[in-house]
């Protein structure tokens, strides 16, 4: 029973970080076509409206980024995760 919650664990983990990555990336994508929709309009409002959208971006990230560290934290507390498991997945949303 405990080798099925620790790969439960492992998957939950694993499918979060996959999401944030994804969420991360979409919201590059974003920034960048609207940068290239204001230089292919030449008027300087749609790039200023861009800059704060990824000024935003690193904020959410950093939340859901926290967000994991503690769940990762309390499935370590837990004994679902071992110390090299934790380090690797910790390692693996910081680097």
């Amino acid at each position: 029973m405990p080798g099925l919650l620790r790969g439960v664990a492992r998957t939950a983990v694993v499918a979060g970080t996959a999401t944030a990555v994804s969420n991360r990336v979409s919201r590059r994508q974003q920034g960048r076509w609207a940068a290239q929709q204001g230089y292919q309009e030449t008027q300087p409002q749609p790039v200023p409206a861009a800059q704060p959208q990824q000024a935003a971006a690193p904020t959410d990230d950093m939340g859901s980024t926290l967000d994991q560290l503690k769940q990762l934290g309390e499935l370590k507390a837990q004994g679902v995760l071992t110390e090299a498991e934790f380090e690797e997945q910790k390692r693996r949303l910081l680097g």
